[in-house]
């Protein structure tokens, strides 16, 4: 699957390597330049590039780039997406790094948010989960324990193509329900890097309380 990914960062730099490793065909950006993620290309076989470029044609993209750095993006890009092709959120805000973002001090679900930004619907995932265990806790499916990770949004077959990407990254996928509800993993919630099975991370979305997250 051709895959771009907006964001080198630890979670994205995750993406970036987990995803290559798999065989999947991933172009890969950051803000300040192909030329910069020299090292990341030569260790995964990713393609550098700018954000409108890592997304043109891609079946499936990312953004994982700090929250309050959304509403830099051209939301234009997006429309160069493949048919169908699932938008993955994978931020969480940060006041003391985004700064104030009134709409989500508001209210506003993160995701939603960020939504509203590009312009396009978008799925939540990997924000609940440490960059390292991403990277290294990946197991079968036959794995007793077998860390979970929740996905939300509102697109049916946008959430599934995200959740068979989970489980080829080695984690049980969990229909989180939609995007509004996608607050039950954000930081602060009992599921934020709990690294919880299957089991317990839908008993921790469902003990979730809105005041406590974010």
């Amino acid at each position: 699957m051709k895959i771009g990914i907006i964001g080198a960062g630890r979670i994205g730099g995750t993406l970036t390597r987990k995803l290559t490793e798999l065989g999947h065909d991933v172009a890969v950006a950051n803000s300040r330049g192909p030329e910069t993620l020299k090292a990341l290309v030569e260790e995964t076989g990713a393609t550098p590039a700018t954000p409108a470029d890592a997304v043109a044609g891609a079946e499936l993209a990312v953004v994982t780039i700090p929250e309050g750095r959304v509403p830099e993006l051209d939301p234009a890009i997006f429309d160069e997406l493949a048919e169908g092709a699932p938008i993955v959120d994978t931020g969480n805000y940060y006041p003391g790094r985004d700064g104030s973002i009134e709409a989500i001090e508001n209210g506003t679900v993160e995701s939603r948010w960020v939504e509203q930004q590009i312009r396009h619907p978008v799925i939540k995932a990997f924000n609940n989960i440490y960059a390292t265990h991403l990277l290294e806790e990946g197991r079968s499916r036959d794995h007793r324990g077998r860390i979970a990770l929740p996905v939300a949004g509102d697109d049916g077959e946008a959430k599934r193509k995200v959740m068979e990407l989970v489980d080829q990254l080695g984690f049980d996928p969990v229909d989180a329900g939609g995007l509004d509800e996608s607050w039950r993993q954000q930081p602060g919630t009992p599921c934020y890097t709990k690294d919880l099975d299957a089991e317990h991370l839908c008993e921790a979305l469902a003990e979730a309380e809105h005041a406590h997250a974010g």
